[in-house]
C-alpha cells in the first residue's frame, strides 16, 4: 500500500530548515514547540527514516532530511499552486519593501520564500537602500514597507529587535591591528558617526581606507582585509568574521531595527508580509535572550 505524505509536516520540515531551528519554526507556522517535534517525529515514523540530527547543540537536517526537503519543496509548491488558482483570488498585486542592504540577511530570503509560498500570486519588489534613502521613499510613497536601523524610532514604526554593533574583518585578517585603524566607511551609514565616535573616545587612531556609497565595495575591502567595518550582530556576511580584539578596539553601540508600514494600505498581503517580519525578527530576539534552544 502507498503510503502519503503529510503536507503539514513537509511544511514544517521546510520552516526548520529556513529558519533554522524547531522553536523558530513553529513560531512561523503560528505552531507551539511540541506540535512541529510531533509532525516531524511522525513524518520520521511513517518513513522509517530519521530526518533531524538532533546531537550538537542545534538541529540540522540529516542527508535523508536534505534529500526530502528537495521533494517537499516541489510537492508543497504544486499543492499551494492549484490551491491559489482553485479558490482565492484577492491576494494579487505587486508589494514593495525597502530593507538596508546590511540587514537583507539572515532573514529577508526566508521571509520572502514563504510569502511566496503563501500567496504566490502577489509579486514582491526587494530595493536595497541606506535607511535615509529608504525613508524618503516611504514618506513619497515610493513604497508599501520599509526596515530601518536607527538609534530611535519614529511615530509611525515599530521597533523590532535591537542589536548591538560588531567589528568584522577578513577571515584571520590582520587589519584591525594596524595603527591607524583602517576603516570602510559608507558615505551615508548610519551607523558611521557612532563608529568614529568611539574610536576618538579610545583614542584609537584611524584613517577612512575606503569610503563608498557601495555595499559592495565596502564588503570587498574588508573581505581581501584591506581595512575593518561594523555591522549589527547576526548579520555578518560569509567573506567575513566577527573580530576576536580582545579589548584592542572599542565597544560599540546597540541600534534599533524597526518596520514602517504604510497606513491604510489596500494591499491585503502588505499585513501578511510585515507579520513574517515581525516573527522573523522576534525568533531573533528570543534566541538572542535564551528562549530558543534549537
Amino acid at each position: 500500500m502507498r503510503r502519503n505524505l503529510d503536507l503539514s509536516a513537509l511544511r514544517a520540515l521546510a520552516a526548520i530548515a529556513d529558519f533554522g531551528g524547531v522553536t523558530r519554526a513553529a513560531h512561523v507556522l503560528n505552531l507551539t514547540q511540541s506540535a512541529v517535534s510531533m509532525q516531524i517525529k511522525r513524518l520520521e515514523e511513517s518513513l522509517d527514516v530519521t530526518l533531524l540530527d538532533r546531537t550538537g547543540r542545534g538541529v540540522a537536517l540529516t542527508a535523508t532530511g536534505d534529500q526530502l526537503l528537495a521533494y517537499a519543496r516541489r510537492i508543497l509548491a504544486l499543492n499551494d499552486e492549484a490551491v491559489e488558482r482553485l479558490t482565492d483570488t484577492d491576494f494579487e498585486g505587486e508589494i514593495v519593501i525597502i530593507v538596508p542592504h546590511d540587514i537583507v540577511y539572515p532573514h529577508i530570503p526566508q521571509v520572502l520564500r514563504h510569502f511566496q509560498t503563501m500567496y504566490p500570486r502577489m509579486q514582491v519588489q526587494l530595493q536595497a537602500r541606506n535607511t535615509r534613502k529608504a525613508k524618503e521613499a516611504f514618506s513619497k510613497g515610493d513604497c508599501d514597507l520599509i526596515l530601518t536601523t536607527e538609534s530611535h524610532c519614529e511615530p509611525g514604526g515599530e521597533t523590532l529587535t535591537r542589536l548591538p554593533l560588531i567589528w568584522i574583518g577578513a577571515p584571520g585578517g590582520l587589519a584591525w591591528r594596524q595603527r591607524p585603524l583602517r576603516l570602510a566607511l559608507g558615505r551615508y551609514c548610519v551607523f558611521r558617526p557612532g563608529i568614529v565616535a568611539a574610536l576618538d573616545r579610545a583614542g584609537v587612531p584611524w584613517e577612512a581606507a575606503v569610503e563608498s556609497e557601495s555595499d559592495r565595495t565596502l564588503d570587498a575591502a574588508v573581505s581581501c582585509d584591506m581595512a575593518v567595518h561594523a555591522l549589527l550582530a547576526g548579520t555578518e556576511p560569509p567573506h567575513a568574521e566577527r573580530i576576536a580584539h580582545g579589548g584592542a578596539l572599542p565597544e560599540l553601540s546597540s541600534h534599533l531595527v524597526n518596520l514602517y508600514v504604510r497606513p491604510g494600505s489596500p494591499k491585503p498581503g502588505v499585513t501578511a508580509l510585515a507579520d513574517l517580519l515581525r516573527k522573523a525578527w522576534d525568533s531573533d530576539g528570543r534566541a538572542s535572550m535564551g528562549l530558543a534552544a534549537e
